[in-house]
């Protein structure tokens, strides 16, 4: 966009429930020259404004291989995303964007790809995984490892039935607590990686999710031989403003609305130190 502080007007075209609180909206801008030349990364975000209730960032969860539309995934968690819960197909919201850093593709064009995500965190990441596999002769292995609390809890069930259903990806996915009917496995998503053949040496893994599930990702990831710069994760912090002027997100020396919220893990504990 060219005032990243101006929202552009942007309509509902459908939704799609994922779990009990959390939904996938599918939005295209009024404007149809701008949605043509929107362009970003996958693990950039949006600040999206429902009018009369206020603005939030989140995560852009499409893949810029499919030009027109973008979609996010939203969690009611407060009075933003309970007002954009109320809304519906041709209502509109305002979007600012896209805002920070994201994935850098083309770097990881040549190497085996090692997608973790726990819970909500896997939209952020799904952007990604569909411009991979939308260009998927570029890249050598790709393996999706993920976990959600409980069977009802997991989003894009389909998506991840689909993924698990090509020839040319790995699919695990683990529960913390079964559900009647549910026969996979049973434990935090560390446990997948005794599942799947990794190899540090030629992969890059791409870790999203709860901080806690993040932190024990990234020490088993580092255990099995996984260099820090290889590790590249999600920071979140209230990104209010988006352009690094509200200083709620700041850490240390950066911004994770400007400078993140996408960083490796040899800068995230160099941000800490």
């Amino acid at each position: 966009m060219s005032d990243l502080l101006v929202p552009a007007i942007a309509t509902i075209l459908d939704q799609q429930d994922e779990t009990p609180d959390t939904r996938t909206y599918r939005l295209r801008f009024r404007d149809d020259a701008q949605a043509e030349r929107f362009d970003f990364q996958p693990g950039q975000f949006l600040e999206l404004s429902v009018f009369g209730a206020g603005e939030a960032p989140f995560c852009l969860a499409s893949s810029p291989t499919r030009r027109g539309t973008i979609e996010v995934t939203v969690r009611r968690t407060g009075r933003v995303t309970d007002a954009l819960a109320a809304l519906g197909p041709g209502d509109e919201v305002g979007l600012r964007g896209p805002c920070g850093n994201g994935f850098d593709v083309t770097a990881a064009e040549g190497h085996d790809l090692v997608f973790v995500g726990g819970g909500i965190g896997l939209p952020p990441l799904r952007g990604l995984i569909w411009n991979v596999l939308d260009r998927r002769e570029a890249f050598g292995n790709v393996t999706i490892l993920y976990g959600a609390r409980t069977p009802s809890l997991l989003v894009y069930k389909q998506e991840l039935h689909e993924w698990g259903a090509r020839a040319d990806v790995e699919v695990r996915i683990t529960v913390d607590r079964a559900e009647p009917g549910w026969t996979g496995t049973v434990g935090m998503v560390p446990v997948l990686f005794d599942q799947v053949d990794l190899k540090p040496q030629s992969s890059l893994a791409y870790v999203c999710g709860p901080p806690i599930m993040i932190s024990f990702v990234i020490q088993d990831l580092l255990a099995r031989g996984f260099a820090p710069e290889r590790i590249i994760s999600t920071l979140e912090r209230m990104m209010q403003c988006g352009v690094g002027k509200c200083n709620h997100c700041c850490v240390g020396s950066k911004y994770l609305c400007r400078d993140g919220p996408v960083f490796n893990f040899r800068e995230i504990r160099e941000m800490w130190e």
